[in-house]
């Protein structure tokens, strides 16, 4: 899992979010059916506790203008041809770097590893944090300790 901003694509687009006044949530290149999609989510810091996100449409396409632009001339980091998709994190936000199993401590969280961990591979509860390099998450008062580096995957979850 990345730890923090570091590869080139989010060398090249944290800037150009930063500049909207948004933060560069994750940035994935996937292939799909319908070829190869450079996927790129957005959000707004928020106040501690505030719920939601508060990325507009508006926000959304600027960014997907100046980093359309932007790879164009960075034609290097991506081969072929691709979709640009920029979006919110909705509801369900993914947690990708350390900052965010803190940030997010106390919401109900679910995190997947790519080995078992105490049996499981999938893991669901409470975000209690990362202490050193262990995610904690409370499973109705089991205290999971993950491994940071084995983490897959892991967003918030909506509460019902």
């Amino acid at each position: 899992m990345d730890t923090a901003l570091g590869t080139p694509l989010e060398e090249l687009l944290a800037p150009i979010c930063h500049a909207h006044g948004v933060e560069l949530v994750d940035v994935r290149k996937l292939r799909e059916p319908a070829g190869a999609v450079l996927r790129v989510i957005l959000d707004r810091p928020r106040p501690e506790g505030a719920l939601g996100s508060t990325i507009s449409l508006q926000d959304c396409s600027a960014v997907s203008r100046d980093a359309s632009a932007a790879l164009d001339v960075r034609d290097d980091l991506l081969s072929g041809h691709y979709r640009l998709e920029v979006s919110s994190p909705g509801p369900e936000r993914p947690l990708v770097r350390r900052a965010d199993f803190e940030r997010f401590a106390g919401r109900p969280v679910s995190v997947r590893t790519q080995l078992p961990v105490g049996g499981q591979r999938h893991f669901q509860g409470t975000l209690l944090g990362l202490v050193e390099d262990e995610v904690r998450v409370d499973q109705d008062g089991d205290m999971a300790a993950i491994p940071w580096d084995l983490i897959t995957r892991a967003h918030l979850v909506v509460e019902a």
